[in-house]
């Protein structure tokens, strides 16, 4: 493995303040992708790949994107959920590539939620 110059490592410091800046708030949108053992094997990956390719052809740095576990929904698996700031947060499911481009292109930059594909609006409470 070749050793790494002073570049590489203010590139990766660079890189990894970027990252931490968008989880401290410097984001206007968060999308989650759920990745437990049933989405992975439903096709999370796919939505995975298919998201962070919209993201990088569109340009924009304000959209952090996570993973988690299981939803608990694993018959309507692969599922994301998507968080915009001053807005109820929406858990997509039975997605596939086509399904991921227009949710991103209509939901996440053009704010208006698919609700066709929509499995819950609103965050969970426990009370």
């Amino acid at each position: 493995m070749p050793r790494l110059t002073i570049d590489d490592l203010k590139k990766i410091k660079e890189k990894q303040q970027a990252t931490f800046a968008l989880r401290q708030g410097g984001h206007r949108a968060k999308i989650i992708v759920h990745m437990g053992t049933c989405g992975i094997a439903a096709g999370a990956r796919t939505v995975m790949t298919t998201l962070m390719d919209e993201i990088a052809n569109a340009n924009i740095e304000d959209v952090i994107v996570t993973t988690s576990g299981c939803a608990g929904l694993c018959a309507r698996e692969p599922m994301m959920t998507v968080e915009i700031i001053n807005e109820s947060p929406i858990k997509y499911g039975d997605l596939n590539a086509a399904k991921v481009k227009e949710i991103f292109k209509k939901h996440v930059m053009g704010g208006k939620p698919i609700e066709k594909y929509a499995l819950a609006i609103g965050s969970e409470t426990t009370y």
